[in-house]
């Protein structure tokens, strides 16, 4: 069996528990972007978690009921004429016989088979609400079932958003999926390295972000997996900053948070270093609070601990920093104690530790345990195979109060943890992160 078809048994069997009934996947729509052009085309995650089939215009349908287990595909058809101009298509035979696909029809036929292959269904599985145009099939597809009614043929009576399922199933990534995130992660910290060696005092942001794709590129990676943010000086500050056509002027920090996605799955790093390869004694001393602070948080993060405990160990370290050099004076905000308590770090570090990530950058599943009854719970505690982000910062804006020396200084680190039966394991470590490192590299 492919990684793919175990994943639809094991979402059937989980339909089955329920009761059974048909779930109904359809991948990502082509976007336009202006005349005659499309975005780039990338899949939807769930579709592509369970079919590994990357056409556009397709619905994956999985049947679970007295007669056993069933999965049909509908793409497109064959048609010579337009992969001249688009490119190769699989057909419903093809993709049926190389993905393993039960059937296969022609997308033209959904219209016509789905009502059939719904009616006495005891329920539907689809993403409630996700997308209006698929809701609105959906009644469609509903009401040509209760159509037939005097002909005693019974519509699903509810629904389940097939969602909450494929979340917790893709938030346990298999040896195959880490294999691959791996090699992204690989992809990103080389990317992160040439852009290390190629920075020099007026550059501009674009620049290097150029350096990061050319480097994704090369070595297989379909897309970035996110919009690259290359900061220079003051940009550092806004977390979620572009890269724009800023100029990196000798003495600013550069903050890169740059990923690459490899056959549908992302990686996520975020470097800090000088754009003239030598950190000033501010800078210095800031960055290894934050380092000091990731140190923590990945010594908190294992299989039995909770998602936050990471998090909680980062703000300690944080907000220790953020006393010792004045950045929050000690007469006005009392201990670190109180700085926690009070939330008073929140100045200078405004975001969480770190997310889920797969084949999402903000992967998908839940972060807190839920009982029977949906009732919200503590954390959730990590298990083997989780993988998420760990990613302290310090975001110095200029203040009343705040030592002008520090103003404009804005640094984060980021890396990509799996849980292991014994800890983590950093699949990002070859990108560096150390001042040492750091220098050396950019001195080469």
């Amino acid at each position: 069996m492919t990684p793919y078809s175990t994943r639809r048994a094991k979402l059937l069997d989980q339909m089955r528990a329920q009761g059974g009934g048909v779930a109904v996947i359809p991948t990502a729509p082509e976007a336009q972007r202006n005349n005659d052009a499309d975005y780039p085309y990338r899949h939807d995650s769930y579709f592509y978690y369970l079919s590994g089939f990357t056409e556009p215009e397709a619905v994956l349908v999985l049947i679970a009921n007295g007669q056993g287990n069933q999965a049909i595909l509908f793409c497109r058809e064959k048609n010579l004429e337009r992969e001249i101009w688009d490119g190769y298509r699989y057909g419903p035979e093809a993709a049926r016989e190389t993905f393993g696909f039960d059937a296969a029809h022609a997308i033209e036929a959904l219209d016509t088979e789905l009502p059939k292959l719904m009616a006495n269904a005891p329920a539907l599985f689809y993403a409630l609400g996700a997308s209006e145009k698929f809701d609105a099939q959906m009644r469609q597809w509903l009401a040509a079932v209760r159509m037939q009614a005097r002909a005693g043929v019974v519509a699903p009576a509810s629904a389940h958003d097939v969602r909450r399922l494929l979340d917790e199933m893709r938030l346990i990534k298999d040896a195959d999926e880490i294999a691959i995130m791996q090699r992204a992660a690989d992809i990103s910290a080389e990317a992160h390295a040439r852009a290390m060696r190629m920075t020099k005092p007026g550059m501009r942001e674009y620049q290097i972000e150029a350096e990061l794709l050319h480097e994704f590129r090369r070595n297989g990676s379909q897309f970035p997996a996110y919009t690259s943010i290359v900061a220079a000086g003051p940009n550092a500050c806004v977390l979620h900053y572009r890269a724009g056509d800023a100029v990196m002027n000798d003495g600013d920090l550069v903050l890169i948070d740059a990923g690459c996605e490899l056959d549908g799955y992302a990686s996520d790093i975020t470097r800090t270093y000088p754009a003239n390869g030598v950190f000033s004694g501010p800078q210095k001393a800031l960055y290894e609070i934050v380092l000091a602070s990731q140190e923590a948080a990945i010594a908190a993060t294992g299989p039995g601990r909770r998602f936050t405990d990471g998090h909680d160990a980062a703000v300690r370290v944080l907000a220790q920093g953020m006393l010792d050099t004045g950045l929050l004076n000690r007469d006005r905000v009392g201990t670190l104690d109180d700085v926690i308590a009070n939330g008073d770090y929140r100045q200078f570090y405004m975001h969480r530790t770190g997310h889920w990530l797969g084949m999402d950058v903000h992967d998908v599943g839940q972060y807190r345990d839920e009982d029977a009854d949906g009732i919200e719970q503590p954390w959730r505690v990590l298990q083997p195979g989780m993988v998420l982000t760990v990613e302290p910062g310090i975001y110095v804006r200029p203040a009343e109060g705040v030592p002008e020396q520090y103003w404009n200084i804005g640094i984060r680190i980021e890396d990509d943890a799996v849980i292991t039966p014994d800890g983590c394991d950093i699949i990002t470590r070859n990108a560096p992160k150390r001042i040492a490192d750091i220098e050396a590299l950019m001195r080469s």
